[in-house]
């Protein structure tokens, strides 16, 4: 690399790296306000709630990234056109081809790292945040409980314990059990103890009362019967009490790309799944190159332009224009293809023809007027 491309390299290097790390942590807070109930209502310390949600970060890199790659080559160009520094490289005779090698270099770069996420990073780290979500609903009641406090245990279970000792026996239990239909149980113990097993946690209940609400029948009223017991055990999963717990389904971004293209057949996948998820896979392997292209694109309306001596607006306004239209026709092209997968070689158009039609447009392009030497007159 020359000194010029170093330059531009350095310039378009750390301002992505800057611009990428701030949208991230941007749309990280805002998505992790949904988990936010973890560390206020069920009592998960902030460290287990930040390396929670740090497992959707690589989500949103893929995503964010050939969106920051295009900004900052587009308003880079802009910049160096309005400072007039590309008037001066141009007048030291480079082509336009040779003032976006550095912004390619980039865009390369952005595409590698987009390629490295979708095909391995976003599942696997999917697939451990579902796990941990997973066990936190299912397995972590224990840790979930807090004494004085009415913890929801999902949607159809509350716990009430309160006081808890030092060796984890609870003192003072109400439990208030609607996952049967129409048949909402209250139970009210002196004391009890959590036990882990295989279907997830379940605490013993010594010396309570059960009361149950019974349905009422066309024969005989709603009625609540009552009942003593020593001792009596009930399931916290939110699987249920009495059935066995189902194993967990792996949604698209959980699976490496091999898997969506060509499910295991012993799944025994609905054929809507297996369309969305052959969708999904071309999406994966595409989607990197929209880095490239958008970069493309960027430069393309930035060294096409001509220059003008107060500056110009319109190429970053073209530039903006012209990748929100090709990203929400891409949201369109990939519900089209999620629902039938005739549409998918339209997933790869939208990926590689911008960055074709940008490249006729560099090679083509006339860039700034340039002097004509004219020759002396005869005679």
């Amino acid at each position: 690399m020359t000194r010029l491309d170093r330059y531009l390299f350095r310039q378009l290097g750390v301002t992505l790296l800057a611009v990428t790390i701030g949208l991230a942590a941007l749309v990280w807070l805002t998505q992790s306000l949904r988990f936010i109930e973890l560390v206020l209502d069920r009592g998960l310390s902030l460290a287990v709630f930040i390396e929670l949600t740090g497992l959707l970060l690589p989500s949103f890199f893929a995503v964010i990234l050939p969106i920051t790659t295009f900004v900052v080559v587009l308003f880079t160009y802009v910049r160096l056109t309005a400072d007039r520094e590309l008037v001066v490289m141009r007048a030291a005779g480079l082509s336009d081809w040779r003032l976006a090698r550095p912004a390619l270099l980039v865009a390369a770069v952005a595409t590698g790292l987009c390629l490295f996420m979708q095909l391995w990073l976003v599942p696997v780290s999917h697939a451990a945040f579902r796990s941990w979500q997973f066990e936190i609903r299912n397995e972590m009641a224990a840790v979930l409980l807090q004494e004085g406090v009415f913890s929801a245990l999902g949607e159809d279970l509350t716990v009430y314990a309160r006081r808890r000792d030092a060796d984890g026996t609870l003192r003072g239990i109400l439990v208030h059990d609607t996952r049967e239909p129409g048949a909402p149980v209250t139970i009210m113990a002196q004391q009890g103890r959590l036990i882990s097993g295989p279907a997830g946690p379940r605490v013993t209940l010594l010396n309570g009362v059960r009361q149950q609400l019974d349905p009422a029948t066309p024969t005989r009223p709603a009625r609540l019967s009552t009942l003593s017991f020593a001792e009596n055990s009930l399931d916290l999963a939110e699987s249920g009490r009495n059935e066995p717990e189902a194993p967990r389904n792996r949604d698209s971004r959980e699976r490496f790309v091999p898997e969506l293209l060509y499910p295991n057949p012993a799944e025994n996948l609905p054929e809507r799944d297996i369309v969305k998820f052959r969708a999904e896979g071309h999406g994966r392997l595409a989607g990197p190159f929209t880095a490239l292209s958008f970069a493309m694109v960027g430069l393309a309306v930035a060294l096409a332009s001509s220059f003008r001596r107060y500056g110009d607006w319109r190429p970053a306004l073209i530039g903006v224009g012209i990748v929100v239209t090709l990203l929400a026709l891409g949201l369109s092209i990939g519900n089209l293809a999620a629902r039938d997968n005739r549409f998918v070689p339209l997933i790869w158009l939208h990926a590689l023809a911008p960055a074709l039609g940008a490249a006729w447009v560099l090679s083509g392009s006339p860039g700034l007027p340039r002097r004509r030497v004219q020759p002396a007159a005869e005679g």
